[in-house]
């Protein structure tokens, strides 16, 4: 249980107080939240600031058992599925600043089908896998067949399910070191909000043992800004949810490119595909995918803090305008340039995120994606506890054969 539980319930009142749109939901009955379907997910999304602070604090204590993790390393991976792989390519630059070391994001996938050929060479290595509940066939396929043929790697796994089959299978190799974040983040939704941003946090931790105080202090930093976010822009994004669009572009640099990745399979997960949603870098969207941009289409931009990377992205944002391009704009950042703007545009202003620096996760990017997702989802009619209600696809990926190279099983 989190020691701030009371904290955020009383700050959940405030936040009503303030905005009704939150109010209309939240203080509906539980029985017809759940008839709605989203009494979980709003709540995950909602918990976000609160669960940062309390991961900080654990990761923080875990500095003395992993610095042995990080030593001498040639090459640290994140690897992961779906979300999971996105919140590697959210860290992935963070860890490489910090680390001076080669980092990597490889999905879980490529693992199972090209094995050590997906991974640099040199060693040693660190494989950090970052999964949810830990269950997936990728996840733990990945895991069995690298100890196998790759005894050189060092394996750190990071989960939200203490449960689960990477948090369970490999407790008596020595070459596995599992840290399980507060059941709190193991999301009951189908999809993962509370757990992408805390493992994508727990995962940026390794450039920060020597310095645990300076990771707390940022990630309570973070905490604030996401709720002041949450307490004056909650009905904004509720506004914008709610409109007609029918695809979606999100736009970021760097770090900000792994949180546009993440947003955009929100969106198209929550919609239950009803609103189609790419995700591309600013300087890559004038390459082919600026032509995905028609009438019905909403771009969200996360603004870089970096000079000369928001330099690019403004230029290609101003571009958009003057080619009549997209339905409406969300711009997202710290001291938007009022130029970028136009008609029915808005602008989600984040004050403090550019003294965090260009390389801190953009987990506030994030959780304004999964807002918007959340509030598609309402508007097409669909549950975001559950979306998909074919059962296309699930919480867990069902099994699937795993093929492993000959002679391995």
């Amino acid at each position: 249980m989190f020691s701030s539980d009371s904290a955020f319930s009383e700050w959940l009142h405030d936040v009503c107080e303030r905005q009704p749109q939150a109010a209309r939901l939240l203080r509906a009955a539980e029985e017809e939240q759940r008839r709605r379907g989203y009494y979980h997910t709003l709540r995950e999304i909602l918990q976000q600031p609160f669960t940062w602070t309390h991961t900080a604090d654990q990761m923080a204590g875990l500095a003395p058992d992993l610095r042995s993790s990080v030593s001498e390393l040639r090459h640290l991976i994140l690897t992961g599925s779906g979300s999971s792989e996105y919140a590697g390519h959210c860290a992935r630059l963070a860890l490489q600043s910090r680390l001076g070391v080669n980092t990597l994001a490889v999905g879980g996938g490529a693992l199972l089908t090209h094995s050590y050929h997906a991974l640099p060479p040199g060693r040693p290595a660190l494989l950090v896998s970052v999964a949810r509940s830990g269950d997936s066939p990728e996840s733990v396929g990945a895991l069995s067949l690298l100890l196998k043929i790759d005894p050189a790697v060092r394996h750190l796994v990071l989960t939200c399910n203490a449960r689960g089959k990477l948090a369970t299978n490999f407790q008596e190799n020595a070459s596995v070191r599992v840290v399980t974040l507060n059941e709190k983040t193991n999301d009951r939704s189908l999809v993962m909000t509370s757990s992408f941003t805390n493992l994508a946090l727990a995962a940026e931790f390794l450039g920060y043992l020597d310095q645990p105080e300076l990771y707390t202090k940022r990630c309570g930093q973070l905490s604030n800004i996401a709720k002041r976010l949450l307490e004056t822009q909650f009905e904004t994004l509720g506004q914008v949810g709610a409109q007609d669009f029918k695809r979606a572009v999100f736009l970021g640099s760097g770090p900000r490119s792994g949180a546009a990745l993440e947003a955009a399979l929100k969106m198209v997960e929550m919609t239950a595909g009803q609103v189609g949603a790419i995700s591309e870098t600013y300087l890559g969207l004038r390459h082919g995918p600026m032509s995905y941009i028609h009438a019905n289409t909403l771009v969200v931009c996360f603004l870089s803090t970096d000079a000369t990377a928001r330099a690019y992205e403004c230029d290609l944002i101003r571009e958009i305008d003057q080619k009549s391009l997209g339905m409406m704009k969300v711009i997202v950042g710290d001291s938007v340039p009022s130029d970028l703007t136009r008609n029915r545009d808005v602008v989600i202003e984040c004050p403090g995120l550019a003294e965090l620096g260009e390389y801190t996760v953009p987990v506030v990017e994030v959780m304004v994606g999964q807002l918007l997702g959340f509030f598609r989802c309402m508007r097409e009619g669909f549950r975001p506890d559950s979306p998909s209600e074919n059962g296309v696809i699930n919480r867990v990926v069902q099994s699937f054969a795993l093929h492993f190279p000959a002679g391995l099983s």
